[in-house]
């Protein structure tokens, strides 16, 4: 096949008139620091706000319009394309709808705006820049390997861009549209149903509602007991939840499993100031948990990697709304497995990264190993897997707060020994675990078909730029939605 497909350099786009001149955000001394930030005025997006394509206006940083109006350059607005290309480098968004006229950028983001969008389709330009050969192409030009990436405007002008008739692109554009537009709403329902049952967890085992409708419903706190101020706000906030049209009380089976009074602790810190469900244990965190190291092979050895068994490291963990890990970036061989301290987790196992960056937490979706920066983590005695990980996303913030080391922060062993959970016993943890099965084989099936859409776009996308592949050659069935 002939192919129409031209190469130019951004320069060259800049020349013809067809883009305009990239620019980056301020550098130096005028550079808006953290102490300039305010709660709401002009967006000052950094290249963490570069998130799934998008601009996260919500949770991006703000200056004032004045400040803003003092700056030199990196000024955005609707419809250009960005491109972090400092330390985090490679993530793209598209400028959509803004309520302000103009978006100001950091140094570590540059803005790309199409000019002629007769001869590129500004959207083309976005997957242009996502295709995993420009994302190789940019990593090395950067610096690939080094610790501090970088690719300035000077280096970013000799960037070689292809560049199809428009009528190729548009048709690029539509497809890839679909399929990001499918993994999206995949990504969507993920939260919604993350959400939910981080919910319910919370409700089961940290403000004891069920605890709290049993003993409402058999008058325990018509009794004389100097019950905390934040018990007895729990207990006014659920009688109104109680009184809603729509409340739906928990199947009867379940709701028998739990108490239907409170006790004192003799821990004022813990439970609702104090009050924990009656029956209910106090017990360190450790005591419910068995810890799985990992390692890493040799890195010197090649018959060690580029095997079959996924590796986990930091880097591999997903959105806490995605909830399991599919995939990771380095493989290892079973050589590599029986030379080193790494072991194989099974599905369901939480991981959690224990040095460096502490908290990272993802569930196991297929057997892998991991290295010795994260834990593997499964219930003694049986303990639904899905009850340990929330128990363990609860527990991030008492790990971080407990974590040591000089240079990195470190969680070790003994420090999910060092604080206490509420414990309900293992029907209650495994009712839970069974409650939200159907929510997470969702999010699984949900995961798994991203994987295969995200495959299917990076290997067609190079194909139908370099205009090897044209649309009439392929027919792609996007499935239909099922309700959550």
């Amino acid at each position: 096949m002939v192919s129409d497909t031209k190469i130019y350099t951004v320069k060259e786009l800049v020349d013809l008139g067809i883009i305009e001149k990239p620019l980056d955000g301020n550098h130096g001394g005028i550079h808006p620091k953290s102490s300039d930030y305010v709660e709401s005025g002009i967006p000052f997006i950094m290249a963490s706000d570069l998130i799934s394509g998008s601009v996260d206006i919500e949770g991006c940083k703000f200056i004032t319009e004045k400040q803003a109006k003092s700056l030199r350059k990196g000024f955005s607005k609707q419809g250009d394309i960005l491109l972090s290309h400092k330390a985090t480098i490679g993530r793209t968004a598209i400028v959509g709808k803004l309520s302000t006229d103009y978006i100001v950028l950091t140094p570590q983001v540059t803005f790309y705006r199409v000019r002629d969008t007769t001869r590129l389709n500004p959207m083309y330009l976005k997957y242009y820049f996502d295709s995993e050969a420009f994302q190789t192409l940019f990593e090395q030009w950067a610096g690939g390997g080094s610790t501090r990436l970088y690719l300035g405007i000077t280096g970013q002008m000799k960037l070689p861009i292809e560049l199809p008739p428009i009528a190729n692109q548009n048709s690029i554009v539509n497809l890839v549209d679909k399929l990001d537009k499918k993994i999206t709403l995949n990504r969507q329902i993920n939260q919604t149903l993350e959400q939910m049952a981080q919910a319910l967890f919370k409700s089961w085992f940290v403000v004891f509602d069920p605890v709290i409708d049993n003993a409402l419903d058999i008058g325990f706190f018509e009794q004389d007991l100097a019950f905390s101020d934040e018990l007895l706000r729990r207990v006014e906030a659920r009688k109104a939840v109680r009184e809603r049209d729509d409340f739906k009380p928990l199947p009867e089976d379940i709701r028998q499993l739990f108490s239907d009074a409170f006790e004192e602790s003799t821990e004022p810190t813990l439970g609702l100031g104090g009050w924990v469900p009656k029956g209910w244990d106090s017990s360190p965190v450790g005591s419910l948990i068995e810890l799985i190291g990992g390692g890493t092979p040799k890195t010197s050895e090649s018959s060690y990697w580029g095997g079959d068994i996924p590796w986990f490291s930091v880097v591999d963990a997903p959105n806490d709304s995605d909830v399991f890990v599919m995939d990771t970036e380095k493989k290892i061989t079973e050589l590599g497995i029986q030379n080193s301290s790494a072991k194989i987790l099974k599905v369901g196992t939480t991981i959690i990264s224990a040095r460096g960056t502490v908290g990272k937490c993802a569930l196991v979706a297929k057997p892998m190993a991991i290295n010795q920066s994260c834990y593997g983590i499964v219930g003694k005695n049986g303990v639904h897997d899905y009850f340990i990980y929330y128990l363990i996303r609860h527990s991030v913030s008492h790990l971080q707060q407990r974590s040591h080391g000089s240079v990195f922060s470190t969680i070790t062993r003994d420090t999910f020994s060092s604080f206490n959970f509420i414990f309900s016993g293992q029907l209650i943890a495994n009712a839970f675990g069974e409650t939200i099965s159907f929510w997470f084989e969702k999010i699984d099936r949900n995961n798994q078909q991203n994987y295969i859409l995200q495959n299917l776009r990076n290997t067609l996308l190079p194909k139908l730029i370099s205009g090897e592949l044209s649309l009439n050659d392929i027919k792609i069935d996007i499935p239909e939605e099922t309700p959550i």
